[in-house]
């Protein structure tokens, strides 16, 4: 093996960076279109917190979703986050929910359901203009991702 490739077979490291719980409004059902069966979800506000960022996220975002025929949820969330020092973040969180056909049904009709009874990660990219927030544009994240019937919290990893 070369140095290249023991390089590329090395598997990254993951570091907590914060978190973020969003309240949700009811799913807006459209029902199936030209892309697939689509949703969108308003976001109403919520809060981050973590060792590198604490805020809030402003009302007025969404997650403009689409439900594959497998069950798949392609998510597409679109915020913004105020930071605890007043800057403004905007952040398009991409995603995966993957569940069997019963935990969907369930989550579907608003029930709670175990976090780990379905898969639900993301990949977040971040905008802001403040130059001490810059390191949120130059670095790689996983979301690490859970539903309740109102919330969405997810935890941001920093990759190494």
């Amino acid at each position: 093996m070369t140095d290249i490739d023991s390089f590329i077979a090395t598997a990254p490291g993951l570091k907590f960076a914060f978190a973020i719980k969003a309240a949700v409004g009811p799913i807006q059902d459209l029902g199936q279109t030209a892309r697939g069966h689509r949703r969108i979800i308003d976001i109403l506000g919520g809060e981050v917190h973590g060792p590198r960022l604490a805020g809030e996220i402003l009302p007025g975002g969404a997650d403009w979703q689409i439900v594959r025929t497998d069950g798949t949820i392609e998510v597409v969330a679109r915020y913004t986050i105020r930071s605890n020092s007043g800057a403004l973040i905007y952040v398009q969180n991409d995603g995966l929910r993957v569940a069997s056909p019963e935990i969907l049904a369930s989550m579907s009709k608003g029930q709670l359901v175990p976090a780990g009874s379905y898969h639900f990660r993301t990949t977040p990219r971040f905008e802001t203009a403040d130059s001490s927030l810059k390191w949120l544009e130059r670095a790689t994240f996983v979301g690490v991702a859970a539903r309740t019937p109102d919330r969405v919290a997810i935890g941001f990893h920093e990759v190494l």
